[in-house]
């Protein structure tokens, strides 16, 4: 694992510009779990050159709706790859669920079976918010712990992941590198993917760190906390952590466009 090396934008013969920045929320644009001025700024940077950006988030759907007409951001996608939220556009479902109500029964009937085994296991805050997965908090969580998680939810036929702040359940086939390619294709079709940035820093960005599929993945310096635990890995790392790697990036693209 090297330092940051800057992205080879517009370097080989013929290549395509780069086209959109597919950026992770927690851990990725925030500094000790709260935005910053220079958040703000940097976004404007990449507003102003004309490169677009969505946010590819584990949030809640209730949460990320603002977000996406907040910030100067042209769509932000929510419960890693459930739902995308156009700025002033209606939602739109990301994955095939028929019956949403059942769907969350389910979850729940998967989390309080979770919680036979590990009984301090809590719902997250915004858990209440969500349509797609189910989210409880990571505090106290082992390594052990989280693969054993994993395994169960396997066995079970259930998908599980987790980030800096949460624990995820969900249907099998739901990421975000998965998401991502279905908004590509309804909103950026005229896009290769590798003419897409993908920024990340936990597990549950691993699937945008997937080279066969985003070959322009970069992991925010934080993300070498994780590094033994992920099996697809980014193709550079910044050489800052949280927000101040996503301003290092920045400066790259804005040089490069």
């Amino acid at each position: 694992m090297g330092e940051f090396q800057p992205l080879p934008i517009n370097r080989e013969p013929g290549a395509l510009p780069i086209g959109l920045l597919a950026t992770d929320m927690d851990g990725t644009l925030t500094r000790q779990g709260k935005f910053t001025a220079a958040l703000l700024k940097g976004l404007e940077q990449l507003q102003a050159v004309g490169l677009p950006v969505v946010i590819v988030t584990g949030r809640s759907a209730g949460w990320v709706n603002g977000l996406a007409h907040y910030l100067p951001v042209v769509g932000a996608m929510a419960e890693n790859g459930g739902l995308y939220f156009p700025q002033a556009s209606p939602p739109e479902p990301l994955i095939d669920i028929p019956d949403l109500v059942v769907h969350r029964q389910r979850l729940a009937a998967l989390f309080s079976q979770l919680q036979q085994r590990w009984p301090h296991l809590r719902e997250s805050d915004d858990n209440r918010f969500r349509l797609t997965d189910w989210t409880f908090d990571i505090h106290g969580l082992t390594q052990t712990d989280l693969a054993e998680m994993a395994q169960v939810c396997g066995a079970l036929g259930w998908g599980f992941t987790y980030s800096t702040v949460q624990c995820h359940l969900f249907t099998p086939g739901q990421c975000k590198a998965a998401g991502l390619q279905r908004l590509l294709e309804r909103h950026f079709a005229s896009l290769s993917t590798a003419q897409v940035v993908t920024l990340g820093d936990s597990p549950n960005d691993e699937s945008l760190f997937n080279r066969a599929l985003f070959p322009y993945s970069v992991g925010v310096a934080n993300v070498k906390d994780y590094w033994s635990h992920l099996a697809h890995h980014p193709a550079y790392v910044t050489q800052s952590a949280e927000v101040e790697g996503f301003l290092d990036l920045v400066e790259i693209l804005v040089a490069g466009l």
